[in-house]
């Protein structure tokens, strides 16, 4: 599949679908894709004791990166084939500490897209709807010139 000719809804569910692999920052912080849908993206994130800060609680990096990941993502699912993007504004709000290896559901849902902006919200929240973080992105569209 060459990802250059797929809109980006096809890419993410390929990689939901394990067609295609996750990216490899999803190697450094535990992701996978769950599902994805036009202006949606589920993935589901774990962290470990490679993302402990040095009072060895988890480190808001780890929250911020699986958010930017399914806003970004988000954003992606309603861009055609050959259009990309670039997260140029990324707002997080750490709600609770991130619990370490709890499988944790991380949700990118768009709120507003143009012809070059995206505007995304995600959130992350444990199996019982417990909310850790919540952040809002604006990304840049990238087309074709």
């Amino acid at each position: 599949m060459s990802i250059r000719n797929v809109s980006g809804l096809e890419l993410m569910q390929a990689m939901v679908d394990g067609q295609i692999p996750m990216p490899p920052i999803a190697h450094v912080i535990p992701m996978r894709g769950v599902a994805a849908e036009h202006g949606r993206i589920v993935f589901e994130a774990q962290a470990d004791e490679r993302h402990l800060n040095p009072l060895g609680g988890v480190h808001g990096g780890f929250a911020a990166t699986v958010l930017d990941s399914v806003t970004g993502c988000a954003v992606h699912t309603v861009l055609e084939a050959g259009v990309g993007y670039a997260t140029v504004d990324l707002n997080v709000k750490m709600l609770k500490a991130v619990p370490r290896g709890v499988p944790l559901i991380a949700e990118g849902k768009v709120i507003f897209v143009s012809r070059s902006l995206g505007i995304s919200e995600g959130t992350l929240k444990d199996a019982g709807g417990n909310l850790y973080a919540h952040a809002t992105a604006t990304c840049l569209i990238l087309r074709p010139t």
